[in-house]
């Protein structure tokens, strides 16, 4: 009997652990459940004898990998999966792999929040400016960008996309505009949402050279993670340029300085929260499931990312 391991500092909402439980249940798999656990030693203890592994944001280094003697999989429940050390899996054979997808709309909708929270002056009782009319740039098309730029057609924004890996039909066909290269989609767009991963080579991207040329009034909006923004950049933007505003679910490591300097043009979440929502928790943990029941018993590594 295979035995799945549910380990969560954040523990996932009832429903899935619930819905994880049937599921593996279901394939005659064992279901071990770590909640709010006070330590890594407590979860290196617990991962000692299991075959399978689903966690959220928890980190997965190579102590945790290498104490897990009979771990075949691990399934980061959400799309980003730098938690996990892919390199210390691979050495060991175990496959890692996320549930993209499953979380898109959640973000979609904070993406929307936060821009309408700014644009509204903090719900000050100012008079603020509207998101209809305005030209919204998508900094890569996935999951994540496509809900995006749904949202914003409905809002009646100008939407334009761009993603070297994206073909520009699929763009197209969403009724979005695709821009080939990602300066034009900077120098053209008021808003330009970050939906990149986080990896050596986005580290540290968003840089002054493609900042600097975003029109006057533009706002950077960043669902994503705070590495793949360049930080010194972000402050000498601030510094230069009056009418630039910064967006974002997590708060950069210059956060408080940007707060107290320009509070009125830079806002983030106090903690990343974009894929907080229970239908986002629920989607993400049964996926996790089905994918870990779907590798153990027919070898499917669709989403495998190691």
């Amino acid at each position: 009997m295979h035995t799945i391991l549910i380990a969560t500092e954040k523990p996932f909402a009832k429903a899935a652990v619930n819905g994880i439980a049937a599921i593996a249940k279901e394939a005659g798999f064992e279901l071990k459940l770590l909640e709010k656990y006070p330590d890594k030693a407590t979860l290196i203890e617990a991962v000692r004898d299991v075959d399978a592994l689903i966690v959220r944001s928890d980190i997965i280094d190579e102590a945790v990998i290498q104490a897990a003697d009979k771990l075949k999989i691990v399934v980061r429940a959400g799309a980003g999966y730098d938690n996990i050390d892919l390199k210390a899996a691979s050495a060991k054979n175990v496959v890692v792999m996320n549930t993209p997808g499953q979380n898109a709309n959640a973000v979609a909708e904070l993406t929307f929040g936060m821009m309408t929270y700014l644009n509204r002056n903090f719900y000050n009782g100012t008079a603020g400016v509207e998101l209809r009319g305005k030209t919204m740039g998508l900094h890569a098309y996935g999951h994540v960008g496509r809900v995006i730029g749904m949202i914003g057609k409905g809002m009646g924004m100008d939407v334009y996309a761009n993603d070297p890996y994206v073909e520009k039909i699929f763009i197209e066909n969403d009724g979005i505009k695709y821009i080939a290269d990602q300066k034009d989609l900077y120098r053209s767009c008021q808003y330009v949402v970050v939906c990149l991963p986080a990896s050596k080579e986005t580290s540290g991207l968003i840089d002054y050279s493609l900042l600097s040329i975003m029109p006057e009034g533009a706002t950077l909006v960043n669902p994503a993670r705070k590495e793949i923004i360049h930080e010194p950049s972000l402050l000498k933007m601030f510094a230069e340029r009056k009418d630039f505003r910064y967006i974002t679910d997590v708060a950069p490591d210059c956060g408080e300085q940007l707060k107290n300097e320009y509070g009125d043009r830079y806002y983030a979440t106090p903690k990343k929260m974009a894929a907080q929502t229970a239908e986002a928790n629920i989607n993400a943990g049964l996926a996790a499931a089905r994918q870990i029941v779907n590798y153990l018993t027919k070898g499917d590594k669709t989403f495998q990312v190691n």
